[in-house]
């Protein structure tokens, strides 16, 4: 579920003397240490409440005498600005909900480059998984959207870096749209529960991850759900 692991970003501009962290992961004390080991740190930001994100966020917190946890949802830290310099970096925070309801990503600049850091929100492989009901497909459509405007580096929350987060969001919105097609000739031809979407539509499915198939699949009804009560003026015109 978590590819190799969580990745870990630690940001400092160019003779900047703080740091900023990204996602400290689980807590895990081997981990935590060697984020330490690039102290002295601004904050703590938290892409989404996901304990693989999340977990050990207050250990490393203590470690670094406090330095604060800023996210999304307040059980996670405290009020994100949506836009700030910090670690000599100008940083903006962009709402991208969709594979939880607290998602954000992070537009970085240091005034000659820009990279977006995607959390969940797109991996640097595979696809993301959209767990109705923190999970939101409608969401999480017109988070790509968003993403598919910024055309530089993207550094994810699991597997490799990528060159473009815009192509990759344009990428993952072709391949949810051609899912849902899938999804409706299955419901069309008589499926209209989560397990009967994921034997019409993800028949190889691997059996140890068929549960998140399933609330992919919940997430995909839903979504269609609501497009099906949406007047022809309302739709997504993506």
């Amino acid at each position: 579920m978590t590819l190799d692991g969580t990745n870990t970003w630690v940001l400092r501009a160019p003779h900047a003397r703080e740091a900023v962290v990204i996602d400290p992961g689980p807590d895990d004390a081997g981990h935590l240490a060697s984020i330490a080991e690039h102290r002295p740190f601004t904050a703590i930001l938290i892409t989404h409440g996901h304990h693989d994100h999340v977990e050990g966020a207050e250990t490393l917190s203590r470690m670094l005498g406090g330095v604060p946890i800023l996210a999304a949802d307040p059980k996670h830290g405290d009020p994100l600005p949506q836009r700030t310099r910090i670690a000599g970096l100008d940083l903006e925070v962009l709402a991208t909900p969709g594979h939880t309801a607290d998602s954000v990503s992070f537009f970085v600049n240091d005034g000659h480059a820009g990279a977006v850091f995607t959390g969940d929100t797109i991996l640097g492989r595979g696809t993301t998984v959209v767990a109705w009901p923190d999970g939101d497909l409608s969401a999480y459509l017109s988070s790509l959207a968003l993403l598919s405007s910024y055309e530089v580096l993207m550094l994810p929350g699991h597997g490799p870096a990528q060159a473009d987060c815009a192509a990759m969001a344009r990428t993952y919105l072709a391949h949810r749209r051609s899912r849902l097609e899938q999804v409706r000739a299955a419901m069309a031809a008589g499926a209209g529960t989560p397990e009967a979407i994921v034997a019409a539509v993800y028949p190889d499915v691997d059996p140890s991850v068929r549960f998140a198939a399933e609330w992919s699949a919940q997430a995909q009804l839903e979504h269609l759900r609501r497009e099906s009560q949406r007047p022809p003026e309302q739709l997504d015109p993506l």
